[in-house]
């Protein structure tokens, strides 16, 4: 009779620190397996610490308790099926990313990482110690090779497990998202199992820490790259995966094969669900923002009403004189339609305060750019009072075109704990909102319909802290600004390749020198949710003093 084997994969959210929690959420999957029959279950890639841990994981108090916890986490499940948990490993001097095979109420197995990545968000060269390849796991009749995350990216763990006499790769992960990330994944997980002729089970986390989103749709392909099984993105999700020996080896049984969303809506999802993660493992439950009827904070506050309700949102106007009467009307069109609490706030006469009493400072000197960002200062004084006196945490609006450039005001509209489009140039701004104006998802908690009024999306960008402002009326348009952004930032083009695109030379210099001398708003900005390669803040470390141009 052909041997079968039943791989419960645990596409589970862990959280950072929380060792106690992760744990009984280990627990529960395995329960779930043993209930289903299976022979074992697998949780992802430092799964019993929370995934990325940074320098937490350095501290010895933290790793004794993690394999505390492994070694507790054994013992209560000695009479089921195997675990398979990611967690840190020190031994005498090293400190390795492991991962733990739990068998009969003990520790059976540890694979240490071997390849750790020390580009974009990641830097575990800095934190862990490179292992040398190790060989097979047994679990029951099968002997997997077990290689973690980067182990996968690069051929040789992969080719050594195969000599070595593995018979299906299993891949526990914590990769984090960008923008079509997952057929870059694919592609080289098909290209290891191409290579080598063995079936793969690739297992992802889901969740988010801090500015990464870990998007899950795990997967398992059989030999020939062929698609088995295709978890969902994003939802936590426990799949059963039945394995059968044959005489050309072990194969992967078809299962569920997960259709994902575009990549429109995979953007907004990572926005809503890393607003929804942070609240959650920080410990707020409620937010507040300033609402302009600008389209920026437009669409923050739909995020913010579908990441957590409109119950546990306040959407604050704070006019000035100079704000229009059609701004005063859309803020409060998008708060009725989204149903979240409205306030309006006048700065006007605290304007006028502050005014005189800068005036004697001030005299002889001609009003311009500091008056004008007192009135986005004394917003953010306001709206962190408001944050102060319910606990409700401030969110920030600014889009990656503002931040790139430093258009957002440092202690004024800068100022809050999370920017749920920190990483959104403007023109995708335009094209999200038209997106949710037209698509409603059931992990959405505000309504269907169109909750954003088109003409907040049509109508100029201005900041109004002046009379008949407009965005345009310092920056280039939008459209051609996001085109050299992206080429500066995200693709580190020199001057000269702008330039050839078809740019002005000196609109592009300045352009440049407005990223460089930015640099310090963005060291104090707040969090937000990573969509491409190139987020500002760990993808991105540029000196804050730095005389550097391009001559090109």
């Amino acid at each position: 009779m052909p041997q079968g084997f039943r791989l419960t994969l645990a596409q589970l959210n862990p959280t950072v620190g929380d060792v106690e929690g992760n744990a009984a959420k280990a627990l529960e999957a395995w329960r779930l397996a043993k209930a289903a029959g299976a022979d074992m279950v697998a949780l992802p890639e430092m799964f019993i610490a929370g995934y990325q841990a940074q320098d937490l994981v350095m501290k010895p108090a933290f790793g004794i308790a993690c394999l505390e916890a492994v070694a507790t986490l054994a013992r209560a499940t000695a009479d089921g099926p195997a675990i398979g948990i990611g967690g840190p490993l020190a031994e005498i001097d090293k400190l390795y990313n492991a991962y733990f095979i739990l068998k009969d109420g003990r520790i059976a197995a540890k694979v240490r990482k071997h390849h750790l990545p020390n580009f974009a968000v990641f830097d575990e060269k800095r934190i862990f110690d490179s292992a040398p390849i190790a060989g097979p796991v047994r679990v029951g009749p099968l002997r997997f090779g077990i290689p973690i995350c980067e182990d996968a990216w690069a051929s040789d763990v992969c080719e050594a497990l195969a000599e070595s006499g593995a018979q299906v790769f299993f891949v526990p992960n914590g990769s984090p998202y960008y923008r079509d990330k997952f057929d870059r994944r694919m592609s080289m997980m098909v290209s290891r199992v191409v290579e080598n002729d063995l079936p793969m089970i690739y297992l992802n986390t889901v969740g988010a820490q801090d500015d990464q989103m870990f998007d899950g749709g795990s997967f398992a392909l059989n030999t020939g790259g062929r698609l088995a099984v295709q978890m969902p993105l994003f939802d936590e999700t426990i799949q059963h995966v039945d394995l059968t020996e044959t005489a050309d080896g072990w194969v992967i049984q078809d299962g569920p094969k997960t259709t994902h969303p575009d990549a429109w809506e995979r953007d907004y999802r990572v926005m809503v669900q890393c607003l929804r993660d942070y609240m959650a493992k920080t410990g707020f439950g409620k937010v507040l923002l300033g609402l302009s009827g600008g389209i920026d904070s437009a669409i923050v506050a739909t995020i913010a009403v579908d990441a957590l309700g409109a119950e546990n949102v306040r959407c604050v106007m704070l006019p000035s004189e100079y704000t229009s009467q059609y701004s005063l009307d859309d803020a409060e069109a998008v708060a009725e339609t989204l149903g979240c609490h409205f306030d309006t706030v006048p700065i006007s006469e605290a304007r006028q305060a502050v005014t005189r009493t800068l005036a004697p400072i001030f005299e002889g000197t001609e009003p311009g750019l500091t008056e004008e960002n007192i009135q986005s200062r004394l917003r953010g004084l306001l709206l962190m009072a408001l944050s102060n006196k319910f606990g409700e945490m401030l969110l920030t609006t600014g889009n990656k075109s503002e931040v790139a450039v430093g258009y957002a005001t440092i202690y004024g509209d800068m100022a809050g704990g999370y920017n749920p489009i920190k990483d959104l140039y403007k023109m995708r701004v335009f094209e999200t909102c038209r997106w949710r104006n037209s698509n409603h998802r059931p992990w959405m908690k505000g309504p269907a319909g169109t909750v954003i009024p088109p003409r907040i999306i049509d109508k100029p960008p201005s900041a109004e802290l002046r009379p008949d402002q407009k965005d345009e009326d310092s920056l280039p348009p939008y459209k051609d600004l996001d085109v050299i952004l992206e080429l500066l930032v995200d693709h580190e083009s020199s001057v000269a390749e702008v330039v050839e695109m078809g740019f002005d030379r000196d609109t592009v210099k300045r352009v440049e020198n407005l990223i460089y001398i930015s640099e310090y708003k963005r060291f104090q900005s707040a969090p937000g949710p990573r969509l491409t390669p190139r987020a500002f803040w760990l993808d991105r470390r540029y000196p804050i003093v730095n005389r550097w141009r391009d001559p090109s």
